[in-house]
């Protein structure tokens, strides 16, 4: 999948649920990603590394 991440893959590397990236989304927290041919969520690093970086901010001590 070119690198690309699926939503499940990304939530287990951050910590959280695919609902909880959905919500997110929705939310406006989070962009939205890309779509593959099947409409699927795709992550590419920079996604990742932007969604990483809300979780390190909410949760920064």
């Amino acid at each position: 999948m070119d690198g690309r991440m699926t939503i499940t893959d990304v939530a287990e590397q951050v910590g959280v649920t695919p609902k909880t990236l959905i919500r997110w989304e929705k939310n406006g927290k989070i962009k939205k990603p890309k779509r593959d041919f099947k409409g699927w969520r795709t992550y590419a690093k920079e996604d990742v590394d932007a969604i990483q970086r809300l979780i390190d901010s909410v949760y920064e001590v």
